[in-house]
């Protein structure tokens, strides 16, 4: 399990999407990402990049301020999961003392598409062991394996 403080050491570059979620709270939810984790990217064998990806839980907690720009129709494509270019954390506190981050998730699939909210922390969770693949993602039916 990863958390708000292994930040500076989280490499999120082209994980995939599959989904995401809003949690209902009490004051605020929680912004859960279903996204395949490129835990290690393995060197290459005759020119073949290989990866050990694992379907994980990105969760952050106390979200205000959510806004959601994801554009398939300026891509002319059709819908596939996103992919993530990098996510940035800028330390904030409000009027009233209280002190959060601003996030932002820059896509670089679609492109020209970001995610940007205010939460006080995250945590992310693996679901399965990391399976061994050729492709930055997993299929659907490597997905359903565990």
């Amino acid at each position: 399990m990863f958390s708000t403080d292994d930040f500076q050491k989280m490499q999120w570059h082209d994980n995939a999407i599959h989904a995401l979620r809003i949690i209902e709270g009490e004051l605020c939810g929680d912004l859960a990402l279903d996204i395949d984790f490129i835990v290690e990217w393995l060197p290459p064998i005759e020119g073949a990049y290989r990866f050990r990806v694992a379907p994980s839980d990105l969760t952050f907690h106390e979200v205000s301020d959510l806004v959601v720009s994801i554009n398939y129709a300026a891509a002319s494509a059709a819908v596939e999961p996103m992919t993530i270019h990098e996510i940035h954390r800028e330390s904030i506190t409000f009027p009233n003392g209280y002190s959060s981050f601003a996030w932002k998730i820059e896509l670089n699939w679609p492109p020209n598409s970001f995610i940007s909210f205010c939460a006080n922390s995250f945590t992310q969770s693996q679901r399965m062991e990391p399976i061994t693949t050729g492709a930055q993602n997993l299929s659907p039916g490597e997905r359903k394996a565990f």
